[in-house]
């Protein structure tokens, strides 16, 4: 059985797999793994057990212990060290009978990668790195939102809101920061998490491990400068930053089933298991092909249980955890997207309105010292009063001093002078963010 090693509390870090010593620790039948091995070595061509191991990230010994059995089975055999080193390793070349047997396993599954993880220690493993388990404290919160300027009431609501670990619905009007806060919020989580390559569901592969979604840690090292993580940890799981999911107005329900390839048999987990432990937002919620209440009626026991149930292409359903921050942002208002019962669903409701006048400045000012340019009153007083004051219903936004600072960088750059806010300048980037009928 492969079980989990407590790192001191103190230590910051979440619980790691511990790498399993025997084929029976692996949590996989040994036919199974036989079946892999051979598949390994006829789709990679590999001969020697280091590399062999390091395709199926098990052990040596297992993967020694793996071979024998193939051997006594006449599936491979021995061609020698090709080498005058008594210490060389062994190489071995499969069978007739071998090459069968693999092309027999690779017709039921052309999985040849890594080894996987059962859903049992995989299922495990999650509620020990649980998102739950991090809280986020004000000044976490505060470091990831430096490039942000939010109001004290909006940063009253949303530390709490994500140490609830119930989902969360941001909504205003477009431009004031929901999806640049809702990706903050995914990197204020500090500690690292174990993300399995692969997942083992009745003899079925579930693909997990995405390099486009998770992003790979560095170990980190104790206080004897030792690296906390060795070969007593397993192998098939990689040591990641917590997940960040987005998607927009491309989601479709189909993305939160499991989606199964025809021609490798094999199955890639939803979007929901690829963000366990971390935050999955849902960007421009309401612009999805199916309706809002589609979404959450699909939800809604995974945002109740913290479990979801999930599909095979055989029919057979199986249970898994629902362990990540949700997090819905919308421009439009609540109730035109859901009933009462969907809203009741997502838990934290938070409004992130326009700027008044007060933090427009404040925003404005920011920006432009970030630019290195000077914001004096003259000019400050030419964007309030001649550029929205004469402007029927301009109303302030928090994306408008970037888009208008950049777009008088871009002008000076074209006209070859310095940088400046330049009453001319301004003018010809409010053309662009307001233009005219």
């Amino acid at each position: 059985m492969n079980v989990t090693l407590q790192f001191p509390a103190s230590s910051g870090a979440v619980p790691g797999p511990r790498s399993p010593i025997t084929v029976a620790d692996t949590g996989l039948d040994g036919d199974f793994l036989v079946d892999l091995l051979l598949k390994t070595v006829v789709k990679r061509g590999l001969g020697r057990p280091s590399e062999i191991a390091q395709s199926m990230c098990l052990p040596g010994r297992i993967v020694e212990e793996l071979i024998e059995v193939a051997r006594t089975r006449g599936l491979i055999e021995t061609l020698g060290n090709h080498s005058a080193r008594v210490s060389a390793e062994l190489r071995y070349q499969i069978t007739q009978k071998g090459r069968e047997w693999a092309m027999d396993a690779l017709e039921q599954c052309d999985w040849a990668g890594p080894a996987p993880v059962p859903l049992w220690s995989f299922l495990a493993q999650a509620q020990a790195q649980t998102i739950r388990g991090e809280l986020l404290t004000r000044q976490a919160l505060d470091e990831v939102f430096y490039d942000l300027t939010l109001p004290e009431s909006l940063m009253a609501q949303l530390g709490p809101a994500a140490n609830s670990g119930a989902s969360i619905m941001l909504y205003g009007p477009p431009g004031n920061g929901k999806t640049s806060i809702a990706t903050a919020l995914a990197a204020a989580y500090r500690s690292k998490i174990y993300v399995p390559y692969a997942l083992e569901v009745e003899g079925q592969i579930i693909t997990l491990y995405d390099p486009a979604i998770h992003r790979a840690a560095p170990m980190e090292r104790g206080p004897s400068d030792s690296l906390r993580r060795t070969d007593a940890f397993d192998s098939r799981y990689v040591y990641c930053h917590r997940p960040s999911v987005v998607a927009g107005g491309e989601l479709t329900l189909a993305m939160l089933d499991l989606k199964f390839d025809d021609s490798t048999r094999t199955y890639e987990a939803p979007l929901q298991l690829k963000a366990m432990g971390g935050v999955l937002v849902v960007d421009d919620f309401g612009r999805q092909r199916e309706t809002p209440q589609q979404f959450v009626n699909r939800l809604i026991v995974p945002l109740e249980s913290r479990t979801d149930y999930l599909t095979l292409a055989t029919g057979r359903k199986f249970e898994t955890l629902f362990d990540l921050l949700m997090v819905f942002s919308t421009n439009k208002p609540p109730h035109e997207l859901l009933d009462e019962a969907g809203l009741r669903r997502l838990r934290n409701k938070i409004h992130c309105d326009r700027p008044n006048a007060e933090m427009f400045i404040r925003i404005f000012a920011r920006t432009a010292r970030r630019h290195g340019l000077k914001l004096d009153e003259h000019i400050l007083a030419f964007v309030l009063y001649d550029l929205y004051g004469n402007k029927p219903g301009a109303r302030f936004s928090s994306f408008h001093p970037k888009f208008l600072i950049e777009q008088v960088l871009s002008i000076a750059a074209y006209e070859g002078v310095a940088p400046r806010l330049d009453p001319h300048f301004l003018t010809r980037a409010w053309g662009n963010l307001f233009p005219s009928q």
